[in-house]
Parts: structure tokens; sequence; C-alpha cells
């Protein structure tokens, strides 16, 4: 399990095929010590399983259905990418419960600056925005970020300079697919309330 609190931003270093599994290789220098081959890190909202610990920096395998279904088959060599190791048991809980499982992949609509307001507008499906309520939580490419507006096919939400900052969502372009998980808790209650309409 995860928070969506990004602990670093890493970069990808070098990519290899090998047969149906993909090998990302990831410089995080910063986040290594204590790393163990098998520990799990969210790498942009998409939970990997570690396979080298190379003390600068990591090794994972993403199999098809992970390329498919998430933005990390788009990624190149120079690539930015979020990072967050697993939460631990006795750690403090910031951000919301992310699985690391991804929902969807989303589109960059626009990012709009006013002053010290910034919106990042996310485009979805409307399967996707029916999870959501206004200040509710979101996953966007591994983040924690709170729901400012809904829409049928799309989102947005408020980012202060520190994530800015500490994060790659800043430097996302229009038409970049970023990997979306909402709120289990909104998955689990909008599929109560599917399986009580059918019974009534």
């Amino acid at each position: 399990m995860f928070t969506g609190i990004v602990e670093a931003v890493g970069r990808i270093e070098r990519i290899r095929d090998e047969g149906a599994l993909r090998r990302l290789e990831v410089v995080a220098p910063s986040i290594c010590e204590g790393v163990a081959i098998g520990d799990s890190i969210a790498i942009d909202g998409a939970c990997l399983t570690v396979t080298e610990n190379r003390g600068d920096g990591f090794s994972f395998d993403a199999i098809a259905e992970t390329l498919a279904r998430t933005s990390l088959g788009a990624l190149e060599v120079g690539s930015r990418v979020n990072l967050e190791r697993a939460m631990r048991a006795d750690a403090r809980f910031d951000g919301h419960i992310v699985q690391g499982h991804v929902d969807e992949t989303g589109k960059i609509e626009r990012l709009e600056r006013t002053g010290e307001d910034v919106r990042l507008h996310v485009g979805c499906s409307p399967a996707f925005s029916e999870l959501f309520v206004e200040k509710g939580s979101v996953a966007i490419a591994g983040v924690s970020l709170t729901v400012v507006g809904v829409r049928d096919r799309s989102f947005d939400v408020a980012l202060i300079p520190h994530t800015l900052e500490v994060t790659t969502l800043g430097q996302l372009e229009p038409g970049a697919a970023v990997n979306l998980e909402g709120d289990v808790l909104g998955k689990y209650v909008k599929r109560y309330l599917k399986r009580l309409a059918v019974s009534t």
C-alpha cells in the first residue's frame, strides 16, 4: 500500500525488452538505502517489484498487461518518474490509501496558472469520473491530490508550489498520458450501490 506522497523523482536510465518482459532501470539514489529485492515501489502510481538494487537506482520488470494498461509503456530513456516506496506500518499516514493498481490512463488537458492558483485538468472516462466527489481523493501519476471539479469526462485538481517542485506534474504537456487511481472507498461504494440496485 502507498500514500501518494512522492519520495523522489527518478530518471529512466535504460529500457530493455526481454521476451514478454520489459526491464526498466531507474536512477534514484536518494531512496535506495534499505530497499531489498522483492520490495514494492510505485512508479508514476503503478506498483512494481524491485528486481535489483544497484546502489544508485533500481531495476523493475513490467509484463505486457502492465505496459498496456498504464503509461509505463510510453516511457523513454531520460523520462522522469514519480517514485514512492511502500508504506511502513509504523509510519505517519499522509495522503490517502493508494494501492498502486492503475484504474486507467487519463490525458492531460491543460495546466492553468492564475497567480498562485494552479489547476491541472485531466480527461478521463465517464466510468472513472463516477468515483469522484468534490474534495475527494485521486492519484495522478502516483501523486495524492484533492479533486476540485468533476465533469462527465474530466476533472481538475489544484496544485500547490511544493507539489510542482517535488513531482513531475508541473512538466506534463497537454495530451500526455497519466496513470489514474480512484479512491478505493469510492470503488467499493459504487460496486455496493450497483449490487443493491440489481437486487431491488
